[in-house]
């Protein structure tokens, strides 16, 4: 019997173990139900939220991004952040730091952003110029949000486009002639016609959703403007 063989012949007991084991092939999943599936959804989706504006503040500070961007996504990171949290909260995670310690994850930066609740870039003037401007920023977003998911009823879109309206009328910062508030209120004048449980057309989603972004980009440009 020549060397290679003898060498090609002999087994490592380690794999005559696994062979005689298929169970060990199997696939190890971390739930077993799909309420359980949904709950480590849940939590991937907050880590990944949480990570996300560790890096973006580390790339703010490192100038990767300009203040424009930067304001824009952390506003929009942290009304985020708040809608996961709220899937996760639970006597195991009364509080993110809970949350950061179970699965050691360091992120300073961002935690200082959740803390204070809105970018570096916004000044906290202790009054309700910081406020009015994180209720603009959620409302944006989530009246984007609800038209991507297909909600185009009245009574559902209604309530969120007239509060927009009203907290830019009261914000001093925002001009009477704004872009944004136009269209806005063109909207509501669109829908002050409507019954409640009128929908709008496709076309008329599409147009929404375009003047929305629009004035959302305007409202971001108008934060930076010298």
């Amino acid at each position: 019997m020549s060397l290679f063989t003898g060498v090609s012949s002999m087994t490592p007991a380690s794999n005559v173990q696994t062979e005689n084991r298929p169970e060990l092939y199997e696939e190890v999943r971390l739930y077993r139900s799909a309420r359980e599936r949904e709950k480590y959804d849940n939590m991937a989706d907050l880590y990944a939220l949480i990570n996300t504006l560790q890096c973006l503040e580390k790339a703010y500070i490192k100038d990767c991004v300009t203040a424009k961007e930067y304001t824009a996504a952390c506003s929009k990171l942290l009304v985020q952040y708040k809608a996961a949290f709220k899937q996760v909260q639970s006597d195991e995670f009364p509080n993110v730091e809970s949350f950061l310690k179970k699965f050691r994850l360091d992120c300073p930066a961002a935690m200082e952003r959740i803390k204070e609740d809105r970018p570096i870039t916004i000044r906290d003037d202790k009054g309700n110029t910081s406020k009015s401007i994180a209720s603009i920023v959620s409302l944006f977003i989530t009246t984007l949000d609800k038209l991507r998911l297909d909600i185009k009823s009245m009574d559902q879109l209604q309530p969120d486009l007239k509060e927009l309206y009203d907290t830019m009328c009261r914000l001093s910062l925002v001009p009477e002639d704004f872009e944004g508030r136009t269209k806005v209120n063109e909207w509501l004048q669109t829908m002050s016609s409507m019954t409640a449980s009128d929908e709008l057309s496709e076309a008329e989603v599409r147009q929404l959703v375009f003047d929305l972004e629009a004035s959302f980009n305007a409202f971001n440009n108008l934060l930076h403007e010298d």
